[in-house]
This record gives structure tokens, C-alpha cells and sequence, in this order.
């Protein structure tokens, strides 16, 4: 890993367990101090912090961590339920050979590194997830439904965090992802559908357990630009 590397996990790390909470801001004068690290990489994973949604550049102050009200996301899961069972609706009439080859291949990988227990895999199981529901999107083939679901979840594309996933949990998101391509290779949109809605509410139920006032980071693991997360 490079310095910039370091810090970008070490800042992500804190704002996950709550070290940095939302509205506050990541200071690179006491980054620098700390770390024993110069000025640019600490830039640089500023930089990366803020292209994958963990933190919001402001002008002439620095990097603040972007906080989601418990209230904003309870709406979104609302309205998830609502929209993201029509994707693979969609998609069940629509999607090739090719794309479901790509899903399984996802979602294999996503279950060899679920037998891993670390931070990386972690991080590598969320870019992965991002793909696979990538290509539910595509495969739905419909701009206006993927433009509705970028207007209301308002992230950014980034890696995204299973971090608050118990083991149990994680599997059982692997299982639904498994089932959801059978659904889609029997050409069965509403089989899809219900196992999408069964898959939203299951997360909204994780996140939901958190107490306190969630940072945006916190709800990006369930809540991404590519709308079907987990």
C-alpha cells in the first residue's frame, strides 16, 4: 500500500466506527502530525475520500464527513422497495447470456471473499457488488428508471461498505444475489422482484439497528448509486 493508501483506509476506518462524525471535519495539518506523513498523500486520499462519498470538499474550510439523517434513510429504503424490484422485472425479459454470465461470476468471487475476514475483502466484496448490480441495471434497458433512482439516492459511485454486516447477514446477501440470477436465467420477473424486495428489507433491518444518527459513509454500504446494493 502507498502513504496515500494508508491514509485513505485509516480516515474511512475511523468515520465507520464513528472516530469522525458527521459535520466534523478531517483536518490535514493534525492528519499530517499524527501519522508522521507529508502533506500529498494526505491530499491525495482527501482527494479519493471525497470521489467515493465518505467525506464533502468545502470551500476555504477543508473536508467534512456528510451525515444522512436516521429520518433520509428510512425515505430511501422506502422508496428502494418501491423501485428496485421493477429493475429486475425488467431485466428478466431482457438480459443475455453474456450478462448472466457476468452475475455469476460476480457473485462467485463475492463468495470466495466472504471466506476471508479482513478490511480488503471487504472493500473488494463492495466493488464487486457494485458491478453485479451494474448489470441489472443495464440489463433492465430502461434510462428513465436508472435516471429516478440516481435522483433519489444521491451518492456517488464508490466502494462501498459492508463493515456493519453481521457474518450472517453478508451470506445471506450472497444467497440472495444466487437466487436472484436463477430467477433471471428462468426468465421469471417476478420471482426476481420478490427476492429484490426480500434483499432491500433485509438490509433496511441491518441498518435500522443502528441507534444513533447515521453518517452518510455508514448508509452507502446498502444505499449506492448502483441502487441494489448488498
Amino acid at each position: 500500500m502507498t502513504a496515500a493508501d494508508r491514509v485513505y483506509h485509516i480516515i474511512k476506518q475511523r468515520i465507520l466506527n464513528g472516530g469522525y462524525a458527521a459535520g466534523s471535519y478531517v483536518r490535514e495539518a493534525a492528519i499530517s502530525e499524527e501519522l508522521d506523513y507529508s502533506r500529498t498523500p494526505i491530499r491525495e486520499a482527501l482527494r479519493r475520500l471525497v470521489s467515493d462519498g465518505w467525506v464533502e470538499a468545502i470551500p476555504h474550510h477543508g473536508a467534512r464527513v456528510v451525515g444522512w439523517t436516521q429520518h433520509d434513510v428510512e425515505e430511501v429504503f422506502e422508496l428502494r422497495v418501491l423501485l428496485e424490484p421493477q429493475v429486475v422485472r425488467r431485466a428478466a425479459k431482457r438480459i443475455g447470456e453474456a450478462q448472466l454470465s457476468a452475475l455469476s461470476r460476480f457473485s462467485e468471487q463475492m463468495e470466495l471473499l466472504c471466506q476471508q475476514d479482513d478490511e480488503r475483502a471487504v472493500d473488494e466484496i463492495a466493488v464487486l457488488n457494485n458491478q453485479f448490480h451494474a448489470e441489472l441495471v443495464a440489463a433492465a434497458d430502461s434510462p428513465r428508471l436508472q435516471r429516478l433512482l440516481e435522483t433519489i439516492v444521491q451518492v456517488p459511485v464508490s466502494r462501498r461498505s459492508f463493515h456493519h454486516y453481521t457474518r450472517e447477514e453478508l451470506l445471506g446477501s450472497m444467497q440472495h444475489h444466487r437466487e436472484i440470477i436463477r430467477a433471471l436465467q428462468h426468465r421469471d420477473g417476478e420471482w426476481a422482484a420478490a427476492i429484490m424486495r426480500a434483499h432491500i428489507l433485509a438490509a433496511r433491518t441491518a441498518q435500522m439497528r443502528q441507534k444513533q444518527p447515521l453518517t452518510k459513509a455508514e448508509v452507502e454500504h446498502q444505499c449506492s448509486k448502483e441502487f441494489l446494493n448488498i
